[in-house]
């Protein structure tokens, strides 16, 4: 069992640092596409004398900054701590539909499933 308990624990660490490896990766692509854009944006709206052109960089500036939230802040840290606040003073909104899988409700599915597909081979 504890051997069990540790895989798993390595395995979302795992996932954890892909997904930060992953938000890091992904910020590159997007910080080189923002600048970009706001590059071209901004001479436009020089260029054209409208200042709406700039109206993008908004929206994409938040996504920029959670994006950089996400790989480099502290985003993770206060998901966490909203995780563990959620499992101490809601812990009611965590109830499986129907409560917790027993042996007996796992092994009627399994035997209905198995029957199904019997049926349907014949």
């Amino acid at each position: 069992m504890e051997r069990q308990i540790l895989m798993q624990n390595q395995m979302r660490e795992r996932q954890m640092a892909m997904q930060i490896a992953w938000s890091r990766e992904f910020l590159k692509y997007f910080g080189t596409f923002f600048a970009v854009a706001t590059v071209g944006l901004t001479v436009g709206a020089v260029k054209r004398k409208k200042p709406a052109l700039l109206a993008p960089i908004v929206p994409l500036g938040f996504i920029l900054t959670y994006q950089m939230d996400s790989a480099y802040g502290t985003l993770i840290y206060r998901m966490r701590g909203e995780a563990e606040s959620i499992m101490a003073s809601e812990h009611d909104r965590l109830d499986l539909p129907l409560g917790t899988p027993t042996f007996d409700s796992i092994e009627k599915a399994r035997r209905a499933k198995s029957s199904l597909a019997s049926f349907l081979e014949k």
